[in-house]
């Protein structure tokens, strides 16, 4: 992990980093060790340091002590696409402008992502082992690309997901998630339908889930879920 800068205030400290060729951002308090790390996921055409993304490392650092770590997915931010990227990402577009079904496209582009940013968030955690035990971030691509690796990697000990679907997770990757979740919902999400979302709920094998429903759009979840959220880490991390 290769550091490129670092800034400071209120109490954070920032560093993009490059780990290999995966571009990431670090947050971590500035006067104390983490408590804890949270990985963060993004959505659907954004990158590491989107608002949401951002705005929720902030808060987990300066709140309650944890360190932050996101990276560009796959074919997002400052990364390249491959061909099969772009014919993917065209047909999907296709498809939801002229009134087609993405979701048999949007699960095979889900899926190739997966196998990419699986691997790499394991090198993330490689990386920062010494700051405490793991947790993950992550809606709409975030989830969907978040359950894979939970099913995969045992040292993320819980999780916030969701703003997805069973047809936007790749096939499996429900049942292999164990750990404590909060699951959350948009009741009249125009992306997502409804059904979808409570199937992919229902599927996953957690002992301990919570279903955090809202009514409004995929992009309305209201503030006081982010809230939520960091007291659930809390509880389950510090």
């Amino acid at each position: 992990m290769r550091f490129l800068s670092q800034t400071s205030s209120g109490g954070v400290t920032e560093q993009p980093f490059l780990l290999g060729e995966i571009p990431g951002v670090l947050w971590t308090p500035e006067a104390a060790d983490p408590l804890a790390l949270v990985l963060i996921g993004h959505g659907g055409g954004q990158h590491k340091q989107a608002p949401g993304v951002t705005g929720r490392a902030l808060r987990l650092v300066a709140e309650h002590g944890f360190a932050a770590v996101a990276i560009d997915a796959p074919a997002h931010g400052g990364r390249p696409k491959s061909p099969e990227h772009d014919r993917l990402i065209t047909e999907m577009r296709s498809r939801m402008t002229g009134g087609g079904d993405p979701a048999p496209v949007l699960a095979e582009l889900h899926t190739l992502l997966a196998a990419q940013s699986v691997p790499e968030w394991r090198s993330v955690l490689d990386a920062l082992a010494g700051l405490g035990p793991a947790g993950y971030w992550g809606l709409s691509l975030g989830c969907a690309l978040g359950l894979p690796l939970l099913a995969a990697e045992p040292r993320v000990r819980s999780a916030v997901v969701g703003l997805s679907g069973t047809a936007m997770v790749p096939p499996g990757a429900a049942a292999g998630v164990t750990v404590p979740l909060r699951f959350l919902m948009q009741w009249d999400d125009e992306r997502v339908p409804r059904e979808d979302a409570l199937t992919l709920f229902d599927a996953l094998a957690s002992a301990e889930k919570t279903l955090h429903a809202n009514p409004g759009k995929h992009e309305d979840v209201p503030p006081f879920e982010t809230d939520g959220a960091l007291r659930f880490f809390a509880r389950h991390l510090a």
